[in-house]
């Protein structure tokens, strides 16, 4: 079957409405054709391929409807793979921080060099806390960290359970206590890893209360103070979302 693009199919069809209205609209015009006869089946003709266009025309629309619906959906498929993908890299990624952060802590001890190994009873509520953490299971691991906190003020591991006490306080959505435990935190052991990470949060925390202009301050403060560090790249894309 002779393929006519949709340009040339509108022409056509015009041509023939063209055709079919002289027809109608000049009787005399049926001398042409030999008389009435010849002059209805004529129009009869130019009715019938009117038709015929405009079915090939309907049949055109629904099939690009068709590959329009078709390419939207692998476009969200597309997409649906890429963001797990994503999340896939960032929970490595995520992973692996916790574990070099870990082992650096362990080896490290504490900034103020003072602190003591940690006993078996201060290891297993550590390990606990951090469980009921990496569970979600954040009310519990906000009263455990709190506790090991108060039970263990000198342990080594004190940073990181005030880094994820306000981030268990966070979770919870208790904006305010979480500032409150990270500002504690970040002042205590300004040089500690966690510490960009954990005015990170603040920021979040600050957002949350609609304090922009805080959360502008704790942001540019990541990137003075900790400028090389993965918190400062976060805090560069969120000041522009800032602006």
């Amino acid at each position: 079957m002779l393929q006519v693009s949709l340009p040339a199919r509108r022409a056509l069809y015009a041509a023939v409405l063209t055709l079919a209205g002289t027809f109608a609209a000049a009787p005399a015009s049926a001398q042409l054709f030999g008389g009435d006869d010849e002059a209805r089946q004529a129009i009869l003709a130019a009715r019938q391929e009117i038709a015929n266009l405009r079915a090939e025309d309907q049949r055109g629309r629904l099939q690009l409807a068709g590959q329009i619906e078709q390419l939207q959906q692998q476009i969200a498929q597309m997409r649906g793979q890429i963001e797990t993908l994503s999340k896939q890299v960032s929970d490595s990624q995520q992973a692996q921080r916790e574990m070099s952060l870990n082992m650096s802590e362990q080896q490290s001890g504490s900034n103020a060099g003072n602190i003591l190994a940690a006993s078996d009873g201060e290891q297993a509520a550590y390990d606990t806390a951090i469980d009921h953490f990496r569970q979600a299971q954040y009310k519990n691991a906000a009263e455990s960290l709190a506790a090991f906190v108060q039970q263990y003020p000198r342990s080594g591991y004190a940073p990181t359970a005030q880094f994820y006490l306000g981030s268990s306080l966070y979770a919870l959505k208790d904006y305010k206590n979480a500032i409150a435990r990270l500002n504690a935190m970040v002042q205590s052991f300004p040089d500690n890893q966690r510490a960009p990470d954990a005015l990170l949060v603040i920021a979040g925390s600050q957002i949350e209360l609609n304090d922009r202009n805080g959360a502008r301050a704790t942001l540019q403060r990541i990137v003075r103070d900790y400028g090389n560090s993965q918190a400062a790249s976060t805090a560069r894309d969120r000041l522009q979302l800032l602006q």
